[in-house]
């Protein structure tokens, strides 16, 4: 069995397959969905996560935007072909060169988790001051001894290559993904997403991908560059987020010059995925606000 996700096979039934594409650029072959029409919505997932992640939020926001979502460095069918860089900034700049080579320059961007750690970074670099949405934002780091311990832990773990054949083994036991994100996020997901996360999760390259780009994860110059995120920025947490507390997402909002925060009640980290429809109406009701009907 391949260690890679195989877009044949594995991409057989992938959500919103007609729509997907491959496009070289920035050191990488990348999966990109393209739906709709009118202003551009770029959407960015979170670590460990692909264009499934947006799998029902995608054909809703398709009514109104032009959406192109793509699989990060190193997740689902994303795949390197020149050493690309997998740190915060390492990221952006090879997003920067994909949206180039599209040529579809961003109205908008929607991120989740640690997506909106690279949509910011994106902004800030290309001094770009298009509205930011943020589902669930991974935007400051990890407090006291946690930011001491995971980077180098990410990195043991990374260094180590049975850790990502182990974790993938795992996660072909019946159930197991499903009971590994409700502890670790507080999301319940739907039987579609437990097979699509499962289906990742077995790929030993897929959790090395996700590993890598922990091991390269520093968020403390991101922080301290906010107060230049100068786009408007809407901030969305969730009332049972068991991964990021409601004190990082005030704190990072504090630092954001123009920003303001929604809360999803009753949903965990994966908010976005157990409502869609819910997710869809706060992005147009703000994008709207901004003047991208």
């Amino acid at each position: 069995m391949s260690r890679y996700p195989d877009w044949n096979s594995d991409g057989a039934d992938w959500p919103n397959r007609e729509t997907s594409r491959f496009v070289r650029a920035g050191g990488y072959d990348w999966h990109v969905q393209q739906a709709g029409t009118g202003p551009v919505c770029l959407m960015l997932h979170g670590t460990g996560a692909a264009t499934h992640s947006w799998r029902d939020l995608m054909p809703l926001l398709a009514k109104h935007y032009t959406v192109v979502a793509l699989d990060l460095p190193g997740h689902g069918f994303t795949k390197s072909v020149a050493g690309g860089r997998v740190s915060l900034e390492g990221m952006a700049a090879s997003i920067a060169v994909l949206i180039e080579q599209i040529g579809l320059t961003p109205n908008l961007i929607v991120g989740h988790s640690a997506g909106v750690a690279i949509g910011a970074r994106v902004l800030i670099d290309q001094a770009w001051t298009i509205p930011l949405i943020g589902f669930t934002p991974a935007l400051m780091p990890f407090p006291g001894l946690a930011a001491r311990l995971f980077p180098q832990l990410a990195k043991m773990l990374f260094t180590n290559p049975f850790v990502a054949i182990i974790f993938s083994r795992m996660a072909q036991s019946p159930g197991q993904t499903a009971k590994f994100l409700e502890r670790a996020t507080g999301s319940k997901i739907d039987a579609a997403g437990d097979r699509y996360y499962t289906r990742l999760f077995s790929k030993s390259g897929h959790c090395d991908g996700a590993i890598r780009m922990m091991a390269n994860w520093r968020l403390e110059k991101l922080r301290d560059q906010l107060p230049k995120l100068t786009s408007p920025t809407l901030l969305i947490r969730a009332s049972q987020d068991l991964a990021i507390p409601k004190a990082a997402v005030e704190d990072a909002a504090a630092l954001i010059p123009d920003c303001t925060i929604d809360v999803m009640e009753k949903f965990g980290h994966l908010a976005h995925e157990e409502d869609p429809k819910q997710a869809a109406e706060s992005i147009v009701r703000f994008a709207k606000r901004q003047g991208i009907a």
